[in-house]
Protein backbone atom coordinates (compact mmCIF):
# COMPACT_ATOMS: atom_id res chain seq x y z
CA UNK A 1 0.00 0.00 0.00
CA UNK A 2 1.31 3.49 -1.23
CA UNK A 3 1.30 6.90 1.24
CA UNK A 4 1.61 8.45 -2.30
CA UNK A 5 -2.16 10.23 -2.83
CA UNK A 6 -3.63 9.55 -6.16
CA UNK A 7 -2.55 11.84 -9.48
CA UNK A 8 -5.53 14.02 -10.40
CA UNK A 9 -6.68 14.68 -13.82
CA UNK A 10 -6.01 18.41 -14.74
CA UNK A 11 -8.78 20.35 -14.86
CA UNK A 12 -10.27 23.63 -16.38
CA UNK A 13 -10.31 26.69 -14.78
CA UNK A 14 -12.97 28.90 -15.34
CA UNK A 15 -12.01 32.51 -16.11
CA UNK A 16 -14.05 35.56 -16.36
CA UNK A 17 -14.37 35.27 -19.94
CA UNK A 18 -15.59 31.21 -20.12
CA UNK A 19 -17.65 31.43 -16.63
CA UNK A 20 -21.14 31.44 -18.28
CA UNK A 21 -19.98 28.00 -20.42
CA UNK A 22 -18.98 27.13 -16.95
CA UNK A 23 -21.86 27.86 -15.12
CA UNK A 24 -24.25 26.75 -17.77
CA UNK A 25 -22.43 23.29 -17.22
CA UNK A 26 -23.18 23.17 -13.83
CA UNK A 27 -26.54 23.55 -14.47
CA UNK A 28 -26.68 20.89 -17.05
CA UNK A 29 -27.14 23.24 -19.96
CA UNK A 30 -24.47 23.54 -22.94
CA UNK A 31 -23.81 27.41 -23.35
CA UNK A 32 -22.64 29.47 -25.73
CA UNK A 33 -21.68 32.60 -27.18
CA UNK A 34 -23.73 34.17 -29.73
CA UNK A 35 -23.76 37.06 -32.05
CA UNK A 36 -26.66 39.57 -31.46
CA UNK A 37 -26.00 41.23 -34.84
CA UNK A 38 -25.79 38.28 -37.34
CA UNK A 39 -26.80 35.17 -34.97
CA UNK A 40 -23.54 33.57 -35.45
CA UNK A 41 -22.86 30.81 -32.43
CA UNK A 42 -19.09 30.95 -31.36
CA UNK A 43 -16.53 28.50 -29.82
CA UNK A 44 -14.54 29.59 -28.25
CA UNK A 45 -15.82 32.90 -26.68
CA UNK A 46 -13.95 35.63 -27.60
CA UNK A 47 -14.04 39.25 -27.80
CA UNK A 48 -16.06 40.29 -31.50
CA UNK A 49 -17.56 37.51 -34.12
CA UNK A 50 -15.65 36.18 -36.92
CA UNK A 51 -18.36 36.67 -39.61
CA UNK A 52 -19.79 40.35 -38.55
CA UNK A 53 -16.57 41.64 -36.51
CA UNK A 54 -19.75 42.66 -33.84
CA UNK A 55 -18.72 43.51 -30.28
CA UNK A 56 -22.62 43.04 -29.69
CA UNK A 57 -22.90 39.17 -28.16
CA UNK A 58 -24.76 36.94 -25.52
CA UNK A 59 -24.86 33.59 -24.46
CA UNK A 60 -27.21 31.26 -25.27
CA UNK A 61 -28.36 27.34 -24.42
CA UNK A 62 -27.32 25.28 -27.44
CA UNK A 63 -29.31 21.98 -28.27
CA UNK A 64 -26.42 20.06 -26.62
CA UNK A 65 -26.32 17.53 -30.30
CA UNK A 66 -23.73 16.77 -32.64
CA UNK A 67 -22.20 14.90 -34.93
CA UNK A 68 -18.26 13.22 -34.77
CA UNK A 69 -16.03 14.78 -36.72
CA UNK A 70 -12.76 13.10 -35.98
CA UNK A 71 -11.44 11.38 -33.06
CA UNK A 72 -7.95 9.64 -31.81
CA UNK A 73 -7.53 7.09 -29.41
CA UNK A 74 -4.73 7.60 -27.00
CA UNK A 75 -2.84 4.42 -25.92
CA UNK A 76 0.13 6.61 -24.21
CA UNK A 77 0.11 8.23 -20.83
CA UNK A 78 1.21 11.59 -21.33
CA UNK A 79 -0.09 12.66 -17.57
CA UNK A 80 -0.11 10.36 -14.80
CA UNK A 81 -3.47 11.35 -14.07
CA UNK A 82 -4.94 9.69 -17.19
CA UNK A 83 -3.20 5.94 -16.52
CA UNK A 84 -6.08 4.67 -15.28
CA UNK A 85 -8.39 5.58 -18.20
CA UNK A 86 -6.28 4.24 -21.13
CA UNK A 87 -7.00 3.95 -23.89
CA UNK A 88 -9.26 6.39 -24.35
CA UNK A 89 -10.97 8.87 -27.15
CA UNK A 90 -10.24 12.40 -27.97
CA UNK A 91 -12.81 13.72 -30.08
CA UNK A 92 -13.82 16.76 -32.22
CA UNK A 93 -17.82 17.01 -32.10
CA UNK A 94 -19.34 19.57 -34.19
CA UNK A 95 -22.58 20.99 -32.79
CA UNK A 96 -25.94 21.19 -34.53
CA UNK A 97 -25.32 25.19 -34.20
CA UNK A 98 -21.38 25.01 -35.76
CA UNK A 99 -18.84 25.38 -33.36
CA UNK A 100 -16.42 22.68 -33.05
CA UNK A 101 -16.01 21.35 -29.58
CA UNK A 102 -13.32 19.02 -28.64
CA UNK A 103 -14.18 16.33 -26.04
CA UNK A 104 -14.67 12.87 -24.85
CA UNK A 105 -17.22 10.34 -26.03
CA UNK A 106 -18.60 8.75 -23.18
CA UNK A 107 -21.08 5.13 -23.16
CA UNK A 108 -19.36 3.90 -26.43
CA UNK A 109 -16.38 1.67 -26.31
CA UNK A 110 -13.97 3.43 -28.63
CA UNK A 111 -13.96 0.26 -31.44
CA UNK A 112 -17.63 1.72 -32.06
CA UNK A 113 -16.68 5.17 -32.51
CA UNK A 114 -17.36 6.19 -35.99
CA UNK A 115 -16.92 9.50 -37.90
CA UNK A 116 -20.73 10.86 -38.31
CA UNK A 117 -21.96 9.31 -35.45
CA UNK A 118 -24.69 11.25 -33.62
CA UNK A 119 -24.13 12.23 -30.48
CA UNK A 120 -26.02 14.53 -26.98
CA UNK A 121 -23.82 16.16 -24.48
CA UNK A 122 -23.39 14.23 -21.17
CA UNK A 123 -21.76 15.45 -18.04
CA UNK A 124 -18.62 14.49 -15.91
CA UNK A 125 -19.18 16.26 -12.68
CA UNK A 126 -16.19 17.02 -10.63
CA UNK A 127 -15.90 19.10 -7.50
CA UNK A 128 -14.81 22.42 -9.06
CA UNK A 129 -15.88 22.21 -12.63
CA UNK A 130 -18.28 20.16 -15.19
CA UNK A 131 -17.19 18.45 -18.22
CA UNK A 132 -19.28 18.01 -21.57
CA UNK A 133 -18.99 14.67 -22.57
CA UNK A 134 -20.84 13.22 -25.38
CA UNK A 135 -22.60 9.94 -25.58
CA UNK A 136 -24.19 8.30 -28.86
CA UNK A 137 -27.57 10.00 -29.71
Amino acid sequence: MSDQPAIQKPLPEPDDASRPFWDGAAAGRLMLMRCNSCRTWRLPSRMHCDRCLSTDVGWEQASGRGTVRTFGIMHQRYHPGFANDLPYNVSIVELDEGPRLPTNLVGVSNADIKVGMKVVVDWERHADVTLPKFRPA
